[in-house]
């Protein structure tokens, strides 16, 4: 078990309103598993993805994610889950413009401590591994959206980490260019990598092997991708 959410629940205060964001989420992954979290906008998915991603803490229920239980830690500890076990992919791509593919790569290595050298190689070897060895001087404007977010994929994954989160991935792609992401997510994961994936369109969540759909906060069925009940 990589990632295990017991009985959460996220409530955002509007003035003296207390506004449920997500309500009693139980959500278990298994490390190597490709999961797609479905649902409309405003159903709680990104609020639920921020919670996985420690960029947000629930209200209440309890995490644990690699045996660990992150409720607890405190916001320079939850960086340091962020940096060592979680990569992020986002829709609008978040890369540096003035930065080459190259250097927005090896971004989180720098965080990371590792030496400049090493950085680089590990860059390029992420760049290689997304099919962009002949783009590692580009600059962002350089380079079509598909590619901008191949780049992201290898930023993410340049520290090897154990979750891939991705936030609506094809988002701001062409389906030609999202075809193309959703293929490098089914190598990674085919690779061993585990995959959790927020999308609202269910053809996106198809290429997962299960399917998770999430409805005003609440997780309302479990299906595997072909849409059968588990």
């Amino acid at each position: 078990m990589i990632l295990k959410l017991d009985h959460i629940y996220k409530d955002y205060i509007l003035g003296k309103m207390k506004v449920p964001a997500l309500k009693d989420i139980s959500l278990e992954v298994e490390k190597g598993e490709y999961l797609a979290v479905m649902g409309p906008s405003g159903s709680g998915k990104s609020t639920l993805m921020n919670i996985i991603g420690c960029l947000d803490r629930p209200t209440s229920g309890s995490y644990e994610l690699s045996g660990q239980n992150v409720m607890g830690l405190n916001d320079s500890q939850l960086a340091d889950v962020r940096l060592k076990n979680l990569g992020f992919v986002f829709q609008n791509f978040q890369l540096l413009p003035r930065m080459t593919a190259l250097d927005n790569v090896a971004l989180p290595l720098v965080y990371a401590g590792v030496r400049k050298k090493m950085r680089r190689q590990k860059a390029r070897e992420a760049l290689i591994r997304v099919g962009l060895e002949d783009r590692v001087t580009f600059k962002p404007t350089q380079l079509s959206g598909g590619q901008k977010q191949r780049v992201a994929i290898a930023r993410a994954m340049v520290n090897e980490p154990d979750i891939l989160l991705a936030d609506e991935p094809t988002g701001a792609l062409d389906s030609k260019s999202g075809e193309q992401v959703m293929e490098l997510f089914q190598k990674l994961n085919e690779e061993g990598v585990t995959v959790i994936m927020i999308t609202h369109d269910r053809n996106i969540a198809g290429h997962a092997k299960r399917m998770v759909e999430i409805f005003d906060g609440e997780l309302i069925e479990r299906k595997s991708a072909d849409g059968q009940e588990e």
